[in-house]
């Protein structure tokens, strides 16, 4: 075995060796939860994964295929020096390499707040040589998974869509890496994995998060590609096990090329990567990962209770006939901020290519929309409005009043998405001109909360004043994450929800700095809650904001099983509450008592799925969130939706962490419908649920706190 070095560092909770032999490539050994109990079933010479791969056209990958593993540079890159530093709570490694043959030099860069077993990575990539280097991709994050074979791994992803998000699966590995005895071929796999987004609906189609995780004693990682545009992840099968690459944009996907001039330098997007043992210890470390990066905010702590009027209810016509009445209803059932949604700027019947002003409408609000926020403040409640500021309607007088230089371009033409420009955030003009309208809604009309819509998605990007069109897309969409920095240092009271179609850009680069998701657009009730219920494995609980829109045409199951689907995140509440009566009233406001209740715990929860990872089919679906000693538990039949759940046999559900233990379980919601029988068995942690009643969709949210244990008799 040759000789390997290898380098430690970490804190209570991580600890990370990489090898950085002088014969060997600089690469992550292993990565694992505090004191790293989970080791390499095979001791190889050295961790041969590449810590940093970079693909430039003069060198290209050092064995053909479309993998980022293995790039001719990245094998040649050689340890030249780190340093450990710490910031508070936050602790940072840099790694420095070198090229010797093109002079490229590269930092990689690891952060890790004390006590949390993740780290945030990225790479900067130099051109200390004497010619320009043209770069087609460079990785945040590449490391394998040393000893642990593809047999024994599963692959966790999420695929999603408008109206149909967070889709979470759990399958072997194998399913997607087929075994070709690389052993006896001596060489590397050619094939992988890839999971791929493209232009600025960074969640439209695929997750950026995904994980591995080891079906027996090994480790469980799972990763986060932190970025609002274009991004890779890639897993494949190396020789000692299998590996994983995390890229922002790339020239293979993404038309990504940038050029570096000697002495310039480029900064991939960050990436982050969680280890626990077992899925659920994975999902928690990456929950107080995210806790650690979320800009701070005293939204964080209060986490009011938001009415909009849109969803099922006033759907872009708002007018100040319709909205004071359901302002009282809101406020009456127990609202903190009372959103006005779209349509607030619309004079005429068709508005969505003509915005871009963001003026009050005179004809909606004949008295002017002061009188309508003045009337949510008296009913104190914040008042907000629905903005979506990146876009310019084809016949807004803002699309001629612009230069073009401000708006995104292809080969010298404006692009149009579905009757709108795209606004280009590099461009001075277009930042001034966002700045007026949020400056002047908030200090002219007293807007506090805004929810930030996105509705196009412009593609592969701009080639005005770029490498390449995916090159200006990454430059506008960091240009973008500038603005609202911006913004939120000039008005930091101010709440901003993360909207895009729903939940089309659900990344931790805009979470990390926005307050709340919005989780999806789906109006169908019966088929939200797989959406409320899978999304804490990609946002936390105290940013998603699942809609919760009872009607009044609605029974007594019907409007409680759509309010449970708010309950378990961000109570995000709509619906006619102004043409309801007494009884579907109560049970409304009981349902923000109920959020109001647990709300004091919800940043400080941690998610389990007690049926597993929801399955948008799955007749009964459960999310869990634990907090101290306390769970809060949502359960839903779903018949009526897609599935006859109500002939489904009575459910079980795991609650491993209260196994060997009594515990006291409670109703938290509703309280006034007919009680389900509940069977604990403490041997199992498990526990099964009958419902009763006639009605094929119901739902229910438990709190279950364990009872004292008994102290010794005398």
């Amino acid at each position: 075995m040759d000789t390997v070095t290898s380098l430690v560092w970490g804190h209570s909770a991580l600890k990370l060796v990489v090898d950085v032999s002088p014969d060997g490539p600089v690469a992550v050994r292993t990565l694992t939860a505090g004191g790293g109990q989970h080791r390499a079933r095979q001791q190889w010479a050295r961790a041969t994964q590449p810590l940093v791969e970079v693909l430039v056209p003069g060198e290209g990958r050092g064995r053909a295929s479309h993998r980022f593993s293995e790039t001719a540079i990245g094998r040649r890159l050689v340890y030249a020096g780190s340093a450990q530093t710490h910031d508070g709570r936050w602790r940072e490694l840099r790694i420095d390499l070198r090229d010797e043959r093109t002079g490229l030099t590269a930092e990689a860069v690891f952060r890790s707040a004390e006590g949390v077993s993740a780290v945030q990575v990225r790479t900067r990539v130099t051109n200390e040589g004497g010619t320009p280097v043209l770069l087609l991709g460079v990785t945040s994050f590449a490391a394998g998974l040393i000893g642990y074979p593809v047999d024994e791994l599963d692959l966790v992803r999420g695929d999603s869509e408008w109206l149909g998000e967070g889709r979470w699966t759990r399958r072997p590995l194998r399913d997607g890496v087929p075994d070709l005895n690389l052993p006896l071929h001596g060489q590397d796999g050619r094939g992988r994995l890839a999971v791929v987004s493209k232009g600025t609906w960074s969640t439209g189609v695929h997750l950026p998060t995904g994980g591995l995780v080891h079906r027996g004693d090994g480790p469980a990682w799972m990763w986060q590609v932190e970025h609002n545009g274009a991004w890779r992840w890639e897993v494949g099968e190396r020789r000692d096990g299998a590996y994983v690459s995390l890229l922002g944009p790339t020239d293979l996907d993404h038309q990504w090329q940038h050029r570096l001039a000697p002495g310039e330098s480029f900064t991939t997007v960050p990436a982050s990567v969680a280890v626990s043992d077992g899925l659920d210890g994975a999902v928690a470390a990456l929950t107080a990962h995210r806790r650690a990066l979320v800009r701070p905010h005293r939204d964080r702590t209060a986490l009011p209770v938001v009415f909009n009027d849109y969803m099922n209810t006033l759907m872009g016509d708002p007018t100040t006939a319709k909205l004071l009445p359901l302002i009282d209803a809101a406020a009456d059932a127990g609202a903190e901020v009372f959103v006005i949604d779209a349509g607030w700027y619309d004079n005429g019947a068709h508005w969505w290519d003509s915005v871009g002003e963001w003026q009050p409408s005179q004809t909606r609000f004949p008295r002017g929309i002061e009188e309508v926020l003045t009337h949510i403040r008296e009913r104190g409640m914040v008042p907000g409005l629905w903005l979506e500021p990146e876009v310019v309607g084809v016949r807004s007088p803002m699309a001629d009043k612009l230069p073009e230089e401000a708006f995104l371009s292809r080969g010298g033409v404006r692009l149009v998405e579905h009757d709108r420009y795209h606004l280009d955030l590099r461009h001075p003009r277009a930042v001034a001109h966002l700045d007026e309208v949020v400056d002047r809604l908030v200090e002219q009309l007293g807007v506090g909360y805004f929810k930030l819509d996105y509705n196009i998605d412009p593609g592969a990007g701009t080639d005005l004043l770029a490498d390449s069109a995916g090159d200006g897309l990454l430059e506008h969409n960091r240009a973008h994450l500038a603005w609202l920095d911006r913004l939120l240092d000039r008005h930091p009271d101010v709440t901003l929800e993360n909207c895009a179609s729903g939940a089309m850009r659900m990344d931790y680069a805009m979470l990390s700095r926005l307050q709340l998701q919005s989780t999806s657009d789906q109006q169908d009730f019966l088929r939200y809650p797989p959406v409320a219920a899978a999304a804490p494995m990609s946002v936390l609980p105290e940013q998603s904001a699942s809609w919760a829109y009872p009607q009044p045409d609605m029974s007594e199951e019907q409007l409680a099983y759509s309010m449970v689907t708010g309950l378990l995140g961000r109570l995000y509440l709509s619906g006619r509450l102004d043409r309801m009566d007494d009884t579907q009233l109560e049970s409304v406001r009981a349902g923000v008592r109920a959020y109001k209740e647990l709300r004091a715990d919800l940043a400080a929860t941690v998610p389990l799925w007690p049926l597993g990872l929801p399955g948008w089919d799955d007749p009964w679906l459960s999310l869990a969130l634990r907090a101290g000693e306390t769970t809060y538990l949502a359960l839903w039949r779903r018949g009526g939706a897609t599935t006859p759940a109500k002939n489904a046999a009575p459910p079980t559900l795991s609650l491993p962490h209260l196994s060997g233990r009594d515990v006291d379980i409670e109703v938290h919601y509703p309280r006034e419908l007919p009680a389900w029988s509940l069977t604990w068995t403490p041997e199992s942690g498990s526990l099964t649920v009958t419902p009763t009643g006639a009605e094929p969709a119901a739902a229910r949210v438990f709190r279950i706190v364990p009872r004292p244990a008994e102290g010794p008799t005398r």
